[in-house]
């Protein structure tokens, strides 16, 4: 195998990093374990494999990166899930986030618009045993309507707007995450369905995340 297995160091790494990430604001526990459990070494060329544990993004190649370990967190504690929730990820990237998820117990749907990105990680997730992941190749940014309606959608990619296509995707009680902005700066996003046309909207704080491509965001 071309990657370090999860060793004894490298769990102590993870505790070191979800220690750091509850200095940070991170309070779902849920969300802490799965940080804790998850290897995200195995996510790194192997070459690279001395970054994984720092809380920062990082190139993984295609002009795209891995998200930093405290927008992970954020991202799925903004989800609120439950346990056996339905979930649709937009950009698959690395599979990390993906993997996080998995291990708070939801069902995910992941696409990913990078189709080297997306061989690559659909090999990696399967090396690494991570069943329940359903990853498609294609326009993320109109979501996957023939699995809908979800519990959560995340988006690991900056729209220039709200997605409308992923609004008509929400379950009723169901939350939209995204970074909403120009392709400098974003706004954290939380849109929560409160009925068939009624939709509340939160602004969370300022991130950076590489361009959200498609009929619903940025020109490819």
């Amino acid at each position: 195998m071309s990657h370090a297995a999860d060793t004894y160091r490298h769990r102590g790494q993870r505790r070191a990093l979800v220690e750091e990430l509850r200095r940070k604001g991170i309070r779902d526990e849920r969300v802490l374990a799965a940080i804790g459990e998850v290897p995200r070494h195995r996510f790194f060329e192997r070459g690279f494999e001395s970054h994984a544990y720092q809380d920062k993004a990082f190139p993984i190649g295609e002009g795209q990166t891995i998200s930093q370990p405290y927008t992970v967190a954020f991202q799925t504690e903004l989800l609120r899930l439950s346990p056996g929730q339905r979930v649709l990820e937009v950009g698959t990237g690395s599979g990390y986030q993906c993997a996080v998820l998995l291990a708070v117990g939801a069902e995910v749907f992941s696409i990913e618009y990078n189709a080297v990105l997306f061989e690559r990680t659909r090999r990696r997730l399967h090396e690494l045993q991570l069943g329940g992941a359903h990853l498609f190749c294609g326009d993320g940014s109109v979501g996957l309507p023939a699995h809908a309606p979800y519990d959560g959608i995340l988006v690991t990619a900056a729209a220039p707007a709200l997605p409308r296509p992923l609004l008509r995707q929400l379950r009723v009680g169901g939350r939209l995450v995204v970074p909403v902005g120009n392709e400098q700066v974003q706004r954290m996003v939380r849109v929560t369905r409160e009925s068939a046309e009624g939709f509340a909207q939160e602004e969370l704080g300022d991130f950076r995340f590489v361009p959200l491509l498609g009929a619903a965001g940025w020109a490819s």
